[in-house]
């Protein structure tokens, strides 16, 4: 039986109103009911919904536990990326900064917006007609990872958003920072403590591991918060600077921090900075510095992004906090590039909320350069809050016991000769066979970033290479079920997915491959661009080093690394069996057509998404960007453009319609 009319209005008066308790609870953080009142009112719910399943919406606040758990997350591409930040660490910094900014501008920008740096998991999350329909993770700033289920059950996280001066945003993309408190943190763990479940490191990882849980029903029960700070695609709505966005997402429901403040020049910036350092004991959150950008959005497309970080943001770091401890050993680690790496083992001690026992001390001219013993009492600190290291020795602590570090001349893993090349800092291991230099080189070859070969972790990677099974990269596509089973730990069924993972692997494109390989110097951009300029892994095993230098972002030191690579024999040898395994991608070169060399940005609504536009410009040569500038060729406007428009007009860029841009394209 169907449910009466005066049941469907009820339910939706129910909804409306718990919607409206849960934004002033978990954003305007004035609650005007208590919670047994609340309970009541979803309570209620529930039941009407019970009674009546056709009267569930999948906005509901009923639903925010209503997923089965996920096997796998799925991918999800940004529509725009979603950048990193560069850092300073100090005034003078922040200062070439400003400078920076002030010199491509070609004078002051109309002003700038602070916000405290929190220490959580970046995400996305995705608003069709005001209803929240897809969430992801940052993953790599182009594709995350799909949480929409469990960012569901976050109740600071609207299903369903208010309308702005009466309108919902056909679309808004809004990013944000899930974080846990500390307080929430420390509860958290002494309830795993008592379950006998292992703690969580520090509040951030506690973040990320509680979101990222196949089971929403888990991520249910943590403590997680969410601030706003960001916005990618929007339409419907005009947003026009950091300000107004920072006003605006409070009205549609969505949580910003309130300890943000709109400064007029570099002075009130330091000044902001100062503050929130001298409160951030109290602060309850982790916060490792603030976040300063330019406020209007049509300065930020002059300014635009350098390599995965945008010019017009930087986060202004706190120094590092410091604590003091004692350097038990100093041990040495081998590189997949055989370098090896002297590390200090330390007595445990916390720092900024995490326990160190590890600092790197980087190579031995830095050993000698601090004096850095066994048995010194050193400080060691966080740098930029998340890589441990020793700051200075405590020489008055020094009671004549304490041993000198010497760098072996036998490598600690292989016994093979260690070397130092003239000019590097860096001692070597030659022997491409190392055990440690190919268990790096496996963990680096099946990393998220590069081969993607989910379940080939670092103890597995250790058993296989003790093993025998595995002796170089192209032994892995040659392993069999039958020799996967006897290792330790490992059963038919994982077995099996690990098989199923690496012949996956063979499919992907030849960017991944070039950065898993692990050549020097070359990062996923760089391994990227020469993907686009060679179709063959082969190719580019042949190519020189001035040829590579013709290529826009690839520099000398690249070239020269590149080159050195596929000289050595091993290097070539281990390409041809690559090959022969069936691991042999063809690169994607740029179309070229009538658009070759043309730069497009597209706003407002249209006909088509994004991607097909892309798509479209692409296959006939050309590119699109994602904010104007004077690069740019043409301006595509659909309804209700945003300040792009404007800025074109200014800087006297040909605007298209969406008609004149099919006449142009042929599509």
């Amino acid at each position: 039986m169907p449910a009466p009319d005066e049941v469907r209005r009820k339910a939706e008066a129910l909804r409306a109103e718990i919607r409206r308790h849960d934004y002033l609870y978990h954003v305007l953080d004035r609650p005007e009911i208590t919670d047994a009142e609340y309970d009541e009112l979803f309570r209620e719910l529930v039941s009407l919904e019970g009674a009546y399943p056709e009267l569930v919406t999948p906005d509901s606040p009923s639903q925010r536990v209503g997923a089965p758990p996920a096997a796998e997350f799925r991918p999800v591409q940004h529509s725009l990326p979603m950048l990193s930040l560069g850092n300073c660490f100090s005034e003078e910094g922040f200062v070439e900064w400003v400078e920076r900014v002030r010199r491509i501008l070609g004078r002051d920008p109309s002003g700038y917006v602070c916000e405290p740096k929190l220490d959580g998991l970046s995400v996305e999350l995705v608003y069709e007609d005001g209803v929240f329909v897809v969430g992801s993770t940052r993953g790599d700033g182009r594709v995350g990872e799909d949480v929409t289920a469990n960012l569901r059950t976050m109740k600071q996280v609207p299903l369903r958003l208010f309308p702005h001066h009466g309108r919902l945003p056909a679309l808004l993309e809004v990013r944000g920072e899930v974080y846990m408190e500390r307080g929430a943190f420390l509860r958290l763990n002494e309830d795993r403590a008592r379950r006998g479940e292992p703690e969580f490191a520090n509040p951030r990882n506690a973040a990320a591991g509680s979101l990222r849980q196949l089971d929403p029903s888990v991520t249910a029960t943590r403590p997680l918060k969410l601030f706003c700070y960001h916005v990618g695609r929007v339409e419907g709505i005009t947003i026009e600077s950091q300000v107004q966005l920072l006003r605006t997402l409070p009205e549609l429901g969505l949580p910003v921090n309130p300890l943000w403040k709109a400064c007029r020049d570099r002075d009130e910036v330091v000044a902001f900075y100062a503050e929130v350092l001298a409160k951030r004991a109290e602060l309850p959150y982790a916060t490792d510095g603030v976040v300063v950008k330019v406020d209007l959005f049509s300065e930020r497309e002059v300014l635009g992004e350098v390599s995965r970080a945008p010019r017009w943001a930087i986060a202004y770091k706190f120094p590092a906090a410091e604590a003091v401890t004692r350097v038990r050993e100093i041990v040495v680690q081998v590189g997949r590039t055989g370098a090896l790496t002297p590390v200090a083992v330390l007595d445990p001690v916390e720092v900024s909320g995490v326990t160190v026992s590890r600092a790197t001390l980087h190579n031995e001219d830095e050993v000698r350069r601090k004096d850095v013993r066994v048995g010194d009492w050193v400080v060691v600190r966080r740098a930029g809050e998340v890589i441990p290291e020793i700051v200075r020795v405590l020489p008055d602590r020094r009671t004549g016991g304490e041993r000198r570090f010497r760098m072996p001349t036998r490598c600690p893993s292989c016994g093979g000769p260690v070397t130092r090349p003239e000019g590097e800092a860096a001692h070597r291991c030659e022997n491409v066979s190392c055990p440690a230099r190919i268990k790096e080189s496996l963990r680096h070859y099946a990393s998220r970033r590069a081969m993607d070969i989910a379940g080939l972790g670092d103890k597995l990677v250790d058993r296989l290479v003790e093993g025998g099974l595995v002796r170089r990269i192209p032994d892995l596509y040659r392993l069999r079920a039958e020799d996967l089973v006897e290792v330790e730990r490992m059963g038919e069924k994982s077995a099996h997915n690990l098989l199923q993972e690496i012949e996956r692997s063979k499919g992907l494109p030849l960017a991944r491959l070039v950065f898993a390989l692990g050549i020097r110097h070359v990062g996923e951009r760089a391994a990227e661009l020469l993907a686009e300029r060679y179709p063959s892994l082969a190719e580019l095993a042949g190519a020189g080093i001035e040829e590579l230098q013709e290529i826009s972002g690839i520099g000398p030191q690249i070239a020269q690394s590149v080159v050195g690579f596929f000289r050595n024999e091993e290097n070539r040898r281990l390409v041809e069996e690559l090959a022969a395994c069936g691991v042999a991608p063809r690169g994607e070169r740029p179309a070229t057509g009538p658009l070759t060399g043309k730069v497009f940005v597209f706003t407002g609504a249209l006909s088509f998404t994004r991607a097909e536009a892309e798509a479209i410009v692409r296959s006939l040569g050309g590119r699109v960007a994602s904010s104007v500038s004077r690069q740019v060729d043409y301006v595509v406007v659909g309804k209700e453009p945003g300040e792009k428009l404007a800025r074109a007009r200014a800087l006297g860029i040909p605007v298209l319609t969406e008609g004149e841009f099919r006449a142009l394209t042929g599509r």
